[in-house]
């Protein structure tokens, strides 16, 4: 940690005898000194020590509180320097004190990420950020690296010195360069997420005082959106009146049918407890809880085959709500699922909440606004990208004008 003491030069003297008085600066075991633009007399200095007593004349009061606006400045540069960059050097806080600009190859857009993935690690083991997404950002950071690393043979690069030259040349790498487990290329919405986090990580070092500017604000490219995949009415009655010959197929789609009924996906079912099942004053049942992956309040009034499910399991031990099987194992056994229904969609946690989003909620009335709720969302607009609007909604809404061209 820094340190900053003050001493006066007695070998230094003005016209009214007064010696100057210097910040002392120490960092890491290394010293250096600075002015800090007042004088005292030797006798003054030693019977106040070194302003340390209360003290009545004017003049003293202000010099005292001119010094310790200077200390808890440095303390305040180092603080901020550091975040960017552990290795801060005393020239550096000095060049900040004096107002000089600090070296831009200070601010590392990988140093950044760094950071701020740190802050995300704290918040995911805080239960406020879920897993994937720490795990998004930290590849997110991996594939930046790469890219600078392999382009630009370095192992930073300064953010000021990121341009529309280096933003659209990054994602040229990520689509067709980038390599991952033997894969070449990463998808158009996949390179559209990544950059999200680009901007993200550097929003976060604005709101830090960190940089200046976001320079991925230039990369406007969205998500393609494509038609979401739910099961209809008839797919989900299948799966609900089967029953299977193994144990682990029928826990599975019992977890797989709770996301359907309440659009949680597999992170949030695991987080659940009988804490999380809630009966209102009407006697009906709620699950109410926030979110893993955005925080956000998500209360879901619990349908009759949910209830089933609930009851199933009510004598597991411990207080989860639903047994604990891996997002891995789920998709793996859906696919056994999908074959023994004769459904020739691929199952998936996504199609589970797509089938919420439109088969359970949209295709019965409820309005838009709340299954967004429900779902967790933080805006309408993410809603939609699930929601796909049914024929049958179509078709009995063109019954109206229907009647009158009979």
């Amino acid at each position: 940690m820094i340190k900053t003491y003050f001493f006066i030069k007695t070998d230094k003297r003005n016209s009214k005898g007064e010696s100057p008085i210097y910040a002392k600066i120490e960092l890491q075991g290394k010293t250096s000194t600075l002015s800090t633009g007042k004088y005292i007399t030797k006798d003054r200095w030693d019977v106040t020590n070194k302003l340390k007593n209360t003290l009545r004349v004017t003049s003293e009061k202000n010099c005292k509180t001119t010094l310790n606006i200077i200390e808890s400045k440095i303390e305040s540069i180092y603080l901020e320097l550091v975040k960017v960059n552990s290795n801060v050097t005393l020239n550096d806080i000095k060049n900040q004190l004096s107002g000089k600009k600090p070296k831009s190859t200070k601010i590392d857009i990988i140093k950044l990420f760094e950071n701020h993935n740190n802050y995300f690690k704290r918040k995911f083991e805080a239960g406020e950020r879920s897993k994937a997404s720490l795990q998004k950002y930290n590849r997110a950071k991996g594939l930046l690296y790469n890219f600078i690393s392999l382009k630009h043979r370095k192992t930073s690069f300064n953010v000021v010195d990121i341009d529309n030259t280096f933003v659209y040349e990054l994602e040229s790498f990520l689509k067709y360069e980038s390599t991952f487990k033997s894969k070449i290329g990463i998808n158009h919405n996949s390179v559209v997420k990544y950059f999200q986090c680009f901007k993200t990580v550097c929003n976060y070092g604005i709101k830090r005082n960190i940089i200046s500017k976001n320079p991925f604000l230039s990369y406007d490219e969205k998500l393609i959106i494509k038609e979401a995949i739910f099961l209809t009415q008839d797919e989900l009655h299948r799966i609900e009146k089967k029953t299977f010959s193994t144990e682990r197929l029928n826990r599975v789609k019992d977890i797989f049918l709770f996301s359907c009924f309440t659009s949680y996906a597999p992170i949030d079912i695991k987080n659940l407890t009988k804490s999380n099942l809630i009966k209102d004053n009407d006697g009906d049942y709620w699950i109410k809880t926030n979110r893993a992956k955005t925080t956000i309040k998500s209360n879901v009034p619990l349908l009759p085959p949910v209830l089933k499910i609930i009851d199933k399991y009510s004598d597991l031990e411990g207080d989860k709500l639903l047994p604990n099987i891996s997002n891995q194992k789920i998709n793996e056994y859906l696919k056994e699922i999908a074959d023994l229904c004769n459904i020739e969609k691929k199952l998936t946690h996504y199609v589970a909440r797509h089938t919420f989003a439109t088969t359970v909620t949209l295709g019965n009335g409820v309005a838009i606004e709340n299954v967004s709720s429900m779902m967790g969302h933080t805006r309408i607009t993410m809603t939609q990208h699930y929601a796909k609007v049914l024929d049958s909604n179509i078709k009995n809404d063109m019954k109206k004008p229907k009647s009158k061209y009979a």
